[in-house]
């Protein structure tokens, strides 16, 4: 079967299929449902960028990027990034992850940034090994309490 994953922005048409990405039941802890995170995209549409990924016509994940936000509220640390990654539980392990990661960096480098930026709720059975796996390396800081990682854009590798 071949994957066309695609990411189309969350409209009156699909906000429900959005809201329907659900995770496995044990990976519910490390990240917020899709309606919290429309809510904080709501809020914050100035950085927020949410968008539903589809394998053809059928919906397998959300993301959602932080674009160019005041990391430390002080106005001289802008980052970019991946704030939020759910895949449906039946389409894990189908490489979503990694479109998901891909499409959120090429974004990030179309604006003209030159890292990408990831937080994770630490805990076994979490998303870290996922994300050093594609290069994030540890930054040594935390963000509400999460490992925050960065992967360098301006090498190809």
């Amino acid at each position: 079967m071949t994957k066309s994953f695609r990411l189309a922005p969350i409209t009156p048409a699909n906000i429900e299929m959005a809201i329907a990405v659900k995770v496995r039941p044990d990976q519910e802890r490390f990240v917020s449902p899709v309606a919290k995170s429309l809510a904080e995209a709501y809020v914050h549409p100035e950085v927020a960028w949410p968008r539903l990924i589809f394998d053809g016509d059928r919906p397998v994940g959300f993301l959602m990027a932080f674009l160019d936000i005041d990391w430390d509220g002080k106005g001289v640390d802008f980052r970019s990034g991946l704030w939020r990654l759910n895949v449906t539980s039946d389409a894990q392990g189908g490489g979503i992850g990694r479109f998901a990661v891909a499409a959120v960096a090429a974004e990030v480098r179309r604006r003209g940034g030159t890292q990408m930026y990831v937080s994770w709720e630490p805990g076994e059975g979490g998303p870290e090994g996922f994300y050093r796996k594609l290069g994030f390396r540890l930054t040594g800081e935390k963000s509400g309490g999460q490992t925050v990682g960065v992967l360098d854009l301006t090498n190809p590798s």
